[in-house]
């Protein structure tokens, strides 16, 4: 039987292998719904859930929910126990990766490739970047600072005026180059420059 802690390493490096460059942020709050991993390519940002052995469907209809808010394209990762049934569990637009363990190794099978996320939101897809990522965004597209306004009318403010090929691309680099050592300096500067 494998474990989430058994599953994660092993799937970093075959995401990579398929995608290229990545970057993985683990544990990702989005609205209800915490997600496991979001990988982040060059133009589009994945949500992926695990469901290992040791895991039941009870949450995933709400979980499919938050993340299609979210993310671009979606992946559930499932063990063996669960690959019969989940493509009942998903909509047909995630894409499937199961795993098992064969000789000792962790092995993972590609079911399905992930379509296209219609219903991404993406106002939610902006809140998952810092005000001071917003604050670059809006720099980079010659938008006013609105420095006293909150976070939600700067978010609307980006998705009414930037074009979403190019938001898009801007929030992938955005958290390409998320440093979280620096995270308490640039939110401090970020305060000072409001006041």
């Amino acid at each position: 039987m494998l474990y989430d802690k058994d599953i994660r390493e092993p799937l970093f490096d075959f995401l990579e292998e398929r995608h290229g460059k990545i970057r993985i942020i683990e544990e990702k709050q989005m609205g209800r719904s915490r997600a496991d991993i979001v990988m982040v390519t060059e133009y589009a940002v994945y949500g992926i859930e695990i469901k290992s052995d040791a895991d039941s469907y009870a949450r995933l209809s709400r979980q499919v929910k938050d993340y299609d808010r979210f993310f671009d394209y979606n992946y559930v990762v499932v063990g063996s126990s669960h690959a019969l049934h989940v493509e009942e569990k998903v909509p047909e637009w995630w894409g499937i990766i199961t795993v098992e363990e064969i000789a000792g190794e962790v092995d993972f099978y590609l079911l399905r490739e992930p379509g296209i996320n219609k219903k991404v939101i993406w106002n939610k897809k902006l809140s998952l970047l810092w005000r001071p990522e917003l604050v670059h965004i809006q720099e980079l597209n010659q938008l006013p600072k609105y420095k006293q306004k909150s976070k939600i009318f700067v978010i609307d403010k980006i998705v009414e005026k930037v074009p979403p090929e190019q938001l898009g691309r801007q929030i992938c680099s955005e958290l390409f180059e998320r440093d979280y050592n620096e995270i308490e300096t640039m939110i401090r500067e970020y305060k000072a420059g409001r006041t």
